[in-house]
């Protein structure tokens, strides 16, 4: 269990850091590159989660 928990911990700092990238972005183009990276970040996120249910 510790190990998921770390995982979210660290998935949840990743995703505070490209919002606060995201906040800080200057222009659209950058935007769209951290909501990119937001993306993959959900997916990555999302997989982990299916990979732990089908585990139980």
């Amino acid at each position: 269990m510790a190990s998921s928990t770390d995982s979210s911990t660290a998935v949840d700092d990743e995703v505070c850091q490209l919002y606060e990238r995201y906040q800080a972005a200057e222009s659209d183009a950058e935007r769209r590159e951290i909501a990119l990276e937001m993306g993959k970040l959900d997916g990555r996120r999302h997989s982990e989660i299916y990979a732990a249910l089908e585990n139980e």
